[in-house]
């Protein structure tokens, strides 16, 4: 078989950047020092609960502590701005739910720029919202349950983790 000059000179190219690559990859180890998780939540609730099993599994596989700090208050915003503020050496990071989409649109002014200032490396667990009501209830369904509060104002009662928190804005 013959190749083509085009496809010789990708490979060789690719064969001489393999050394440099290389050596780059293999510059530092990561972790070499604790990794803080920060969560903008009190301990015990879901999103804690999952950054502390991570942070377990993770200090067992990569042999480096994960030390999960819990900086409750403003929606997690209070939790975001330290991060912000941490050097960007991958040695702080930001533990978040869906509640940092709803910061961006309900606080006039956040001093961080999600989307700029904070980079996503990857999802660890999902949450899916339930809507239950008692059997006795007048609505089996969703439609029915809109119908029924549009025609009852004020007689339906929600429970949530407070204002802007996800179950919030789900309820609204």
């Amino acid at each position: 078989m013959q190749l083509p000059r085009r496809g010789f000179l990708h490979l060789t190219a690719g064969a001489a950047a393999l050394p440099v690559v290389s050596s780059i990859a293999a510059a530092e180890p990561y972790p070499t020092r604790p990794v803080h998780l920060i969560v903008g939540f009190a301990a015990g609730q879901s999103i804690d609960i999952v950054a502390r099993l991570m942070a377990q599994w993770l200090s067992e596989r990569l042999g480096q502590q994960f030390i999960v700090e819990n900086r409750s208050g403003a929606g997690g915003n209070i939790a975001a701005e330290a991060v912000v503020r941490a050097p960007a050496d991958g040695y702080t990071l930001l533990v978040i739910g869906a509640n940092f989409a709803i910061n961006v649109a309900l606080y006039d002014k956040l001093n961080y720029n999600l989307l700029r200032d904070i980079v996503p490396i990857g999802g660890i667990y999902r949450v899916i919202q339930v809507m239950e009501v008692n059997p006795s209830f007048p609505a089996a369904t969703v439609p029915e349950f809109i119908d029924y509060a549009k025609a009852n104002p004020g007689k339906i009662n929600f429970a949530s983790a407070g204002s802007g928190s996800v179950a919030h804005v789900t309820g609204e």
